[in-house]
């Protein structure tokens, strides 16, 4: 599966906080910290205060990071749409 990616998009009460392509994303989920990676199940999931980590395809590798007070994630057909909170 290392020739799809997953897109991300991150929203905030703010507005869109970061949209894009990655080979992996940390979650801070509430019963305990997960990794969405390409193929990933279809879940719907509360978030934690932590971190959002996003590695990858559009960053050529890098890793970016967005701490978050909480929210929520859906992950399905590898897309990843995050509603939180930013620290």
């Amino acid at each position: 599966m290392k020739d799809k990616n997953l897109t991300i998009q991150i929203l905030t009460p703010e507005g869109s906080l970061f949209t894009g392509t990655a080979d992996a994303v940390f979650l801070p989920g509430v019963v305990s910290p997960f990794e969405v990676l390409p193929g990933h199940a279809p879940i719907i999931s509360a978030l934690e205060a932590g971190e959002i980590r996003v590695v990858g395809a559009a960053e050529g590798e890098r890793e970016q990071r967005f701490p978050v007070l909480g929210g929520v994630v859906k992950v399905k057909d590898n897309a990843i749409t995050v509603c939180a909170e930013i620290a």
